[in-house]
């Protein structure tokens, strides 16, 4: 997804600074939108059809007072972009009760059991007792590999290594999940080759359904597939009711857009995305922020959550939130960025969930700092004076070499932390500069600063 999303931000930051006519720049716009979707797989039909409302709308509808054209005009592809998803749907992520079985289904190589544990882990920092059951007695590494992923995540496991018979496992493990006091029970099946051979998966599906009785069928789609999801989650669906869908590898595939829009026609509700290969790097999947962040407009309360999932945290939070605000960070804020970052993953990756940032090109080399370089950074922060952190820009060639000493580290290991510091801070200035756009779109900073 990441060349359709580099696409789209491109096409926003164009449309807004572009000189053409009002007329010339949506139809431009549209015809770049079209290419960019049909890149990413989604069906012809509804490229049509959403381009098509857009136009119209753009053309017809007039914008609120204090609200210009081009703003209108953003706001209008966010709602269209936003239905074809599936609009306002949000799923019913935390169970009504507990116990609460979720059993996955889908085919063989759609990442089913990394799911498995990567949604074990998601309940688990929410402070449900999730445990994890082997069910798939097909794949003789399927055992194996959930057994070690519980183990990294902390959680139950249960299995039987040489049975064949997957609903006598399901059923026993169950039971085991519930008497070890575990209140979310999720139960990893056998996926099939292909797309066309999930007969006897389907069968065993609704066998294992029947012995168990779940509460939630959860399928797992790969985001590869592309439009095909539509065809295969309507035959899962016909023999087994589907509660929700998990899209898998989101974030590696040009077809993301197709999975996406596929599973949204089929009016099944999309429960969580995966967005990485590591176990934290999975999300609940709601449409609005997804195209906001595909559109470059960002989505602070994701960034907001993944601070908050971090222990002791609150500080970090609160400084983030006021640099946004204010439009000015500051080496301290840089100090407790560079402790946190390992935690909450790539400043790249981050940066794209911060409105503003998020519409800017960035340029990978910049925000890539290795953990060598930021222990480094820390020990040259640590060496600096107050006055220093709060007003870098008095730090000359003496204290530069002091500063070097006192850290172990060199005058240009001190250049290239300010350098960043300087890049960090002019990217922040650009959430003022964009500040009235994004209250036009819901995205009031000021109010997220004084909620923390």
């Amino acid at each position: 997804m990441s060349t359709v999303l580099d696409s789209l931000k491109k096409l926003v930051v164009d449309f807004l600074r572009g000189k053409d006519p009002y007329e010339v720049a949506v139809e431009n716009f549209i015809k770049e939108l079209q290419k960019t979707l049909l890149r990413a797989d989604v069906n012809v039909k509804l490229v049509l059809q959403l381009t098509n409302s857009i136009r119209e709308r753009a053309l017809k509808e007039k914008p609120p007072p204090l609200v210009s054209r081009n703003e209108w005009f953003i706001k209008i592809v966010y709602d269209e972009l936003s239905n074809l998803f599936g609009g306002d749907v949000k799923p019913q992520v935390f169970p009504q009760k507990t116990p609460y079985i979720i059993m996955l289904v889908g085919v063989q190589g759609s990442g089913k059991t990394t799911t498995a544990a990567k949604i074990a882990y998601f309940y688990k920092r929410y402070g449900y007792r999730p445990c994890l059951v082997c069910a798939d007695t097909y794949r003789p590494a399927a055992y194996d590999q959930l057994s070690q992923l519980s183990k990294q995540i902390d959680v139950p496991f249960c299995g039987e290594q040489k049975s064949t018979d997957a609903v006598n496992i399901a059923k026993k493990c169950t039971e085991w999940c519930i008497n070890q006091n575990s209140n979310i029970v999720i139960i990893d099946t056998a996926g099939r080759h292909g797309y066309g051979e999930e007969e006897a998966l389907l069968k065993e599906m609704q066998e294992i359904a029947k012995s168990v009785n779940p509460d939630e069928i959860m399928m797992i789609l790969d985001a590869s597939m592309g439009q095909k999801a539509y065809e295969l989650a309507l035959r899962f669906h016909s023999a087994t009711p589907i509660g929700s869908i998990t899209i898998t590898k989101l974030d590696g595939t040009a077809k993301g857009g197709g999975a996406l829009s596929a599973v949204a026609a089929t009016k099944a509700i999309i429960k969580f995305i995966g967005v990485g290969e590591k176990i934290p790097e999975i999300e609940v999947f709601e449409p609005r922020r997804f195209v906001g962040r595909l559109l470059g407009l960002g989505d602070i309360s994701t960034l907001i959550e993944k601070l908050k999932s971090i222990e002791h945290s609150e500080e970090v939070e609160k400084r983030f939130a006021k640099a946004l605000s204010t439009g000015k960070i500051t080496l301290a804020d840089i100090y407790l960025q560079l402790q946190t970052m390992r935690k909450l993953g790539p400043l790249a990756k981050i940066v794209q969930l911060i409105p503003g940032l998020s519409m800017m090109p960035i340029d990978d080399k910049q925000m890539k700092i290795t953990e060598e370089k930021m222990r480094k950074w820390l020990a040259i922060i640590d060496s600096m004076t107050y006055e220093e952190l709060r007003n870098p820009s008095i730090i000359d060639k003496n204290r530069m070499v002091k500063i070097a000493i006192g850290s172990g580290t060199t005058i240009e290991d001190v250049k290239e932390l300010l350098k960043y510091y300087e890049l960090v801070n002019t990217m922040i200035k650009n959430i003022k500069r964009r500040k009235t756009l994004f209250k036009k779109f819901g995205i009031d900073l000021a109010k997220i600063s004084q909620e923390q």
